[in-house]
């Protein structure tokens, strides 16, 4: 059995963390292998250029690794995702991760950033 820990950050254009706008996402799913496990951020911004981010961090002696950029609102047509085990959608007002084919290589903190322009 899998055991994701998720916490999110948000970051403004300056990259300072505003801890204002923290938030547990939520997270459905089996997280058994092979399964599939999605986790759901949810974010306010005035911004219409919108990008969020979304990284895990498996180890206390390694920075958050990134796993992809998706675009919202203005920029909802972009995206940059390298590895096809990961989705994401994203609306005005939120983002999901969705991990397929769990492994127990899945198990970290995952991070989900906003990042606004």
């Amino acid at each position: 059995r899998l055991f994701l820990l998720v916490s999110t950050i948000s970051w403004k254009t300056s990259r300072v963390l505003d801890l204002s706008h923290w938030n547990k996402p939520e997270v459905t799913g089996s997280r058994s292998e092979g399964k599939s496990v999605t986790m759901k951020c949810n974010y306010q911004t005035s911004s219409s250029d919108i990008i969020l981010h979304w990284y895990k961090h498996d180890s206390d002696l390694q920075a958050p690794q990134f796993i992809l950029w998706k675009g919202a609102k203005s920029l909802s047509n972009g995206e940059h995702i390298p590895d096809k085990r990961y989705e994401s959608r994203t609306t005005d007002t939120s983002t999901e991760l969705t991990i397929t084919k769990l492994t127990l290589a899945d198990t970290a903190l995952y991070y989900c950033a906003v990042i606004t322009q």
